[in-house]
C-alpha cells in the first residue's frame, strides 16, 4: 500500500511557512516519491487550482532557497478538499480521497487537537496510518494525558509522531556524534567535571503578528516546555544502546523523570515582557500595545528557569533554560562550562593579568557551529596563559529541520519524535512554575526591546 500525506489545516500559517517548504526540499532532493499523494484539508471553500495558487505564493515567500522547478513540481502534485477537521464525515472523505497508508499531519492550533482526534475515533483509519501532532502538545499535564489517551485509541504509540523541529537541528543531532563517537568527551560529561549547563534561545524578533497564539501561550509554553527541555534531555541522557526511536526515547525519558522543578520560584525562575524599544533599524511598540494582545493576561515574552537533574551523572549541576523575544541579539546555543582545574601552576595567570577561566564548550544553533574555549600558553611569555577558541563551522545541512522531520515521518522513522512519557514529563516539570506565575508569586518584570533582557536585583 502506497503512502499518502494528509495535512489537516492545509491553509494555515504552519503549512505555508514550514510544511510546504519542507516538502519542496524533499522534492528537490528526489526523496519524495511521486507515488505519495499530497492532500490538504481545510475550511476555505477553494478548488484545487485556488489552493495551488495559494501554495505557489507561500513557497515563493518562504522557500526561495528551493529551486523554482522543484517548487512548481510540488505545487502540481497538491490536492485540496474543503472540510471541517472536527467533523467525522469530512475526515472520512479526506482520508478516502488521500488513499493509501496516510500520514495525518495536524497542522492546527493546539486547542483544536483534542476535538480533531475525538472526531477521528469515529472514523476507521486505514491500515498503516501515522498521526503527527505539532507542539505544544496540550496546555498542561491533564490535557497532555487526554491527548495521549485518545491517540492510543487510534493508533499504536509507534505510529504517533509528536513533532519538535529542534530535534532535527544539525547541532542538536551533532550532540549525539560529539558525545558518543568521540572517546574524549564522554568521560568528562558529568557532575564531576561540568560546573553548569546553559540552554539559551534569545530572539531579536518580536511578536510578528502572532498574538492569536502567542498571547495565550507565552514564552514558557512556547519554548521552554518543549524545545529547550528536549535539548536538555539530549545533552544529559545516558548513552543509548542504539540510535533508534525506542532507545532514544527511553534515555530521554529517564532524564526528564529525574528533573526536579525549581524549589525557590523567586530565585530560580524569571518572567518578563518587553516594552517599547529599538532593534537595529526597527522600532518595536510595547508588547501590550501589539494588535491582539490582552494586557491583563500578563503573558511573558521572556522566561527563564534553573533545574537540577537528580541522578548519578548530574546531581548538583544547575541547568538554566532561557528564551526571550525582542532582545538585542540572537543567541541560540547550548553551553557547558567546566569546573576549574584543581591546581593551577601558572602563578601569573593570564597575559592580561586575570585568573584563568574554565573551559567552555559552546554548541551554536543557526548558524550551526561548535567552539571549545581553552587556556593555552601565551605567544609572549611562555608562562602566561592566553584564551583561545577552537572553532568549527558546520556546513549547511542538506535539508532544513522541517525537511528532515518530514523525510523521517514519511519513512516511518520515529527517532526524532517525542514519546508519550516525554510529553507528560515535560508538563510535570513546568506545571509548578506555571502555577507560581499564575498566582503572582514571581513578579512580572519588564525589559526594553533591544536590551539584554530583564535586570535582576
Amino acid at each position: 500500500m502506497g503512502r499518502s500525506f494528509l495535512i489537516l489545516g492545509g491553509t494555515g500559517d504552519l503549512t505555508g511557512r514550514l510544511l510546504l517548504p519542507g516538502l519542496a526540499e524533499l522534492v528537490d532532493a528526489g526523496v519524495l516519491d511521486d507515488g505519495v499523494r499530497l492532500l490538504a484539508l481545510s475550511r476555505e471553500d477553494w478548488s484545487d487550482e485556488e489552493y495551488r495558487g495559494w501554495a505557489h505564493d507561500r513557497l515563493a515567500e518562504h522557500a526561495a532557497h528551493v529551486p523554482e522547478a522543484a517548487r512548481e513540481r510540488l505545487v502540481g502534485r497538491l490536492g485540496y478538499r474543503h472540510g471541517d477537521v472536527t467533523v467525522p464525515a469530512d475526515l472520512r472523505a479526506g482520508l478516502a480521497q488521500a488513499g493509501g497508508a496516510p500520514v495525518i499531519y495536524l497542522a492546527l492550533p493546539n486547542t483544536v487537537f483534542l476535538p480533531t482526534l475525538e472526531a477521528m475515533t469515529q472514523v476507521e483509519l486505514p491500515e498503516g496510518a501515522v498521526i503527527a501532532v505539532e507542539k505544544p502538545f496540550g496546555r498542561d499535564l491533564a490535557d497532555a494525558r487526554r491527548l495521549n489517551a485518545v491517540l492510543h485509541q487510534l493508533v499504536p504509540e509507534e505510529s504517533v509522531f509528536r513533532t519538535d523541529h529542534f530535534l532535527a537541528m544539525q547541532t542538536v543531532l551533532n550532540i549525539l556524534g560529539l558525545r558518543f563517537a568521540n572517546r574524549m568527551f564522554e568521560p568528562v560529561w558529568n557532575a564531576q567535571h561540568v560546573e553548569r549547563v546553559d540552554i539559551v534561545f534569545d530572539e531579536t524578533l518580536g511578536l510578528e503578528g502572532r498574538a492569536g497564539y502567542y498571547d495565550t501561550a507565552g514564552a514558557l509554553r512556547d519554548m521552554l516546555q518543549n524545545h529547550l527541555l528536549q535539548m536538555l534531555a539530549v545533552v544529559a541522557m545516558e548513552p543509548p544502546a542504539a540510535l533508534d526511536a525506542r532507545s532514544l526515547a527511553a534515555r530521554k525519558a529517564d532524564v526528564l523523570r529525574a528533573v526536579r522543578s525549581p524549589q525557590d520560584m523567586r530565585r530560580d525562575t524569571v518572567r518578563a515582557r518587553y516594552t517599547a524599544g529599538r532593534i537595529g533599524g526597527r522600532e518595536l511598540p510595547d508588547y501590550t500595545a501589539e494588535d491582539g494582545v490582552q494586557a491583563d493576561r500578563g503573558t511573558e515574552t521572556y522566561a527563564e528557569y534553573t533545574v537540577t537533574i537528580e541522578n548519578w551523572r548530574w546531581a548538583g549541576v544547575p541547568f538554566r533554560l532561557r528564551s526571550g523575544k525582542a532582545l538585542g541579539a540572537d543567541r541560540h546555543e547550548i553551553t557547558l562550562r567546566f569546573k576549574p582545574v584543581p591546581h593551577l601552576a601558572f602563578e601569573e595567570g593570564t597575559a592580561e593579568g586575570g585568573a584563568a577561566e574554565a573551559d567552555v564548550l559552546r554548541l551554536r544553533l543557526d548558524p550551526d557551529g561548535i567552539s571549545l574555549e581553552l587556556n593555552l600558553n601565551g605567544g609572549g611569555d611562555p608562562f602566561d596563559l592566553e584564551r583561545r577558541s577552537l572553532e568549527v563551522e558546520l556546513p549547511p545541512a542538506r535539508l532544513s529541520a522541517y525537511g528532515l522531520l518530514l523525510q523521517e515521518l514519511l519513512a516511518g522513522e520515529a527517532a526524532l519524535s517525542i514519546s508519550d512519557v516525554e510529553a507528560e514529563q515535560s508538563w510535570r516539570i513546568v506545571e509548578p512554575i506555571l502555577a507560581a506565575w499564575a498566582a503572582d508569586e514571581v513578579a512580572l518584570l519588564e525589559y526594553p526591546a533591544g536590551s539584554e533582557g530583564p535586570a535582576r536585583g
